[in-house]
């Protein structure tokens, strides 16, 4: 049965990024907001990393878990601000949105997050 993870760790403090607020969205189905490129997509969940940079719970599991397109935003100025980075006031990173899909409901889909702040790395991960 498949679902989808995430982890983030924070490469600038060399630790798990912990108190960081993620919002995961469906790209396709029924539209409750909208992105400027006029792609429909409606909120499913909002989570924050635990101690450990991740979510106590798969963000997608059983029935909840289908194919399609999907976006993770990692609000990462609000993250780095709240742990005491000077950011500008317009900061270079502010949301991380990772626009991804699924293609396959019996895989596992882990998406990890590398950030600093001026940086970010991501990969389908195990």
């Amino acid at each position: 049965m498949g679902r989808l993870t995430t982890h983030v760790l924070d490469t600038a403090s060399g630790r798990p990024a912990a108190g960081l607020r993620i919002d995961l969205y469906r790209r396709d189905g029924a539209a409750r907001t909208y992105r400027r490129d006029g792609a429909a997509r409606t909120l499913l969940l909002s989570v924050t990393t635990n101690d450990d940079g991740r979510v106590d719970s798969p963000l997608l599991e059983g029935d909840g878990f289908a194919t399609g397109r999907y976006e993770l935003v990692f609000h990462a100025a609000a993250y780095l601000r709240d742990g005491g980075v000077a950011l500008p006031e317009i900061p270079f990173l502010d949301e991380i949105v990772i626009a991804f899909g699924i293609d396959n409901a019996g895989q596992h889909y882990h998406v990890p997050l590398l950030l600093s702040p001026y940086g970010y790395s991501t990969y389908r991960g195990s």
